[in-house]
């Protein structure tokens, strides 16, 4: 009897991962279904990958987590390295902290969005928020300092300043879509031309350009309400005249 040359069928390959490309996919994960939602059983589907092979690089749903907070955090603690040395103006680390957040964001955007949503739920998420509340604190003493220089408006507390700045970095991750909007350098350089040129003090040059713009010789112009005023308080010289050309009659 003559035996059958056909090869048997193989079983489909499964696709397989290292620990970055299984951490990118996890991510994704947990921001659509949330940290809390997402069971290993989820990322074996999304994986395509048996649990046991998830195991294989990390120990736990918690160490996946972990690993992508920190990938976030890292990126921020390193633009703090890296920053102008102590003689280099405060304003000028400042600006140099929030243009390299944005670039951070655009760069890590999954890892950040992760970032932004943890609650302190555990303690891996409880870390995660006290490093972002060093990063918090670097900042503020940076706005105190650039306020002190006298490149910061002072009426504004320094901390209410920092929330602000990187609630419009953070604020990012709301709409920011890499395929459709600016790269990461052009968006920073919005983000700090809005945040900076709104925040520095206007210099004595900048005010006396602005002075000369406002008015031919230097001085503000009288709003239109006050000129109106003054044009009705001011009597007319004509009128005046022809009065005291009757009273002589």
């Amino acid at each position: 009897m003559a035996r059958s040359s056909a090869k048997p069928k193989s079983a489909p390959k499964r696709p397989s991962y290292d620990l970055e490309s299984l951490l990118a996919v996890a991510v994704g994960v947990f921001n659509e279904q949330g940290y809390d939602g997402t069971s290993m059983e989820d990322l074996s589907r999304r994986l395509g990958i048996t649990k046991s092979a998830i195991y294989y690089h990390v120990h736990s749903k918690q160490e996946l987590l972990g690993l992508a907070l920190d990938r976030a955090l890292d990126g921020l603690f390193d633009l703090v390295a890296t920053a102008p040395g102590d003689g280099a103006p405060a304003i000028e680390k400042l600006e140099y902290l929030v243009r390299g957040s944005v670039k951070v964001l655009v760069d890590r955007l999954q890892y950040v969005t992760l970032l932004l949503r943890v609650r302190g739920n555990t303690d891996i998420e409880r870390r995660a928020l006290d490093r972002r509340r060093q990063f918090d604190r670097v900042i503020a003493e940076l706005v105190r300092q650039a306020e002190a220089d006298g490149e910061i408006r002072p009426d504004i507390d320094p901390a209410i300043t920092a929330h602000l700045l990187f609630g419009m970095v953070n604020s990012l991750v709301e709409w920011y879509n890499p395929i459709r909007h600016l790269g990461s350098d052009e968006l920073a350089a919005a983000v700090c031309a809005v945040a900076f040129d709104g925040l520095r003090v206007a210099k004595a040059q900048d005010r006396k350009v602005s002075g000369k713009r406002a008015g031919r010789d230097g001085r503000s112009p009288v709003p239109a309400r006050s000129a109106r005023k003054a044009s009705l308080e001011k009597p007319d010289r004509r009128s005046l005249s022809a009065g005291r050309a009757r009273h002589s009659r």
